[in-house]
């Protein structure tokens, strides 16, 4: 099974293995850019051109697997966390899990697409479990589900692209030190239009907040220097074409400013919450790794920041051009997280 990420920039997708004593692998991944428009606000704007685009990954990556992993976005996804009772058999369990959702989503349960996960004994309640319910109108269910078949591909799980990405940092926050435990982590995924912020503890989220900053101001800031357009822009950012002076007229400024918007997100988390520090900022998306971002961001914040790799620590198999790999493997969280939904029944 290959995760398959599909956002407003780009289309990600990642192959993973496991060898013999159960580490995993990275088998292959890749990148397809998608133009501007063709995905807004999570929506598929251009079905035909994202159906090619997935096609021409799909057929570029070289692999040989059918079935898909995919996610939606958190904004377009209902989820609870429940209390029920242990024991229960899966049809008891199913009317308990329908009579709660019917209590706090806002439109009939003949429209949504409604699934739930037990994540294990509750901690506050002995004999009983803790239950996560997902719910999405049906229609975003069955655009993933279209797109995926008509590039060929058999979807088999349908995610949530903010626990896709939780599920791939765990590993990452398994490597920090003490192995992360009862560390608060700021994960921040900065993408094309919007970055999104969790934070993360023991595994549990503790806040999340989608930020409107990302990528796509950069694009913005060469356009307006250079006189480019928008696709010349996008295309020299990502070949690191760029004029002379790009490092001090565009990309020192944006990162101040980048780091100052991560700078004000924290402080709201911090005036919203009883918490007044973070013990790690890990960074994501296809801008984590700009040069200076990590150190301006420890210089407005104090707090240790550093940037994602979601296959530290994996084997690299032959098909994987290791050097491309390690420049782009911010971008890769969500997919990596799709991918490893191979080897979990649920989480």
């Amino acid at each position: 099974m290959i995760g398959l990420d599909i956002s407003s920039s780009s289309a990600k997708l990642v192959e993973l293995g496991q060898d013999r004593s159960g580490n995993l692998t990275l088998e292959r991944c890749g990148i397809e850019p998608l133009e501007r428009g063709w995905i807004s606000d999570g929506n598929i704007e251009k079905f035909d051109e994202v159906v090619e685009a997935t096609r021409r990954l799909v057929g570029k990556s070289g692999t040989k697997a059918k079935h898909v992993a995919m996610a939606l976005p958190a904004s377009v996804v209902i989820s609870k966390k429940i209390i029920l009772p242990g024991g229960l058999s899966e049809r008891e369990m199913e009317v308990q899990v329908e009579s709660e959702a019917n209590q706090y989503i806002p439109f009939s349960l003949d429209e949504v697409s409604l699934d739930f996960c037990v994540v294990g004994p509750s901690t506050t309640s002995a004999g009983d479990v803790e239950v996560v319910i997902a719910a999405s109108r049906r229609e975003k269910v069955e655009d993933r589900q279209g797109l995926a078949e008509a590039a060929g591909l058999v979807p088999v799980v349908l995610d949530v692209e903010s626990y896709a990405s939780r599920l791939a940092a765990s590993r990452v926050i398994g490597r920090l030190p003490g192995g992360g435990v009862d560390a608060l982590i700021a994960l921040f995924e900065i993408g094309a239009m919007t970055s999104t912020m969790q934070v993360l503890r023991n595994d549990d989220l503790i806040y999340e907040r989608d930020q409107v900053f990302g990528g796509a101001q950069l694009t913005q800031m060469l356009v307006r220097q250079y006189g480019f357009t928008q696709d010349e822009a996008e295309t020299k950012k990502r070949a690191g074409e760029l004029p002379d002076d790009y490092a001090t007229v565009v990309l020192q400024p944006y990162v101040e400013s980048l780091a100052q918007e991560l700078e004000r997100a924290l402080k709201f988390f911090f005036t919203s919450t009883p918490h007044n520090r973070v013990d790690y900022i890990l960074l994501a998306g296809g801008t984590a790794g700009i040069p200076g971002l990590t150190e301006a961001i420890t210089r407005h914040t104090s707090f240790p920041c550093q940037v994602v790799n979601p296959f530290d620590g994996m084997e690299v198999g032959r098909a994987v051009r290791e050097k491309k790999m390690l420049r782009e493997a911010p971008s890769y969280l969500t997919a990596c997280g799709l991918a490893m939904r191979r080897f979990l029944r649920c989480y």
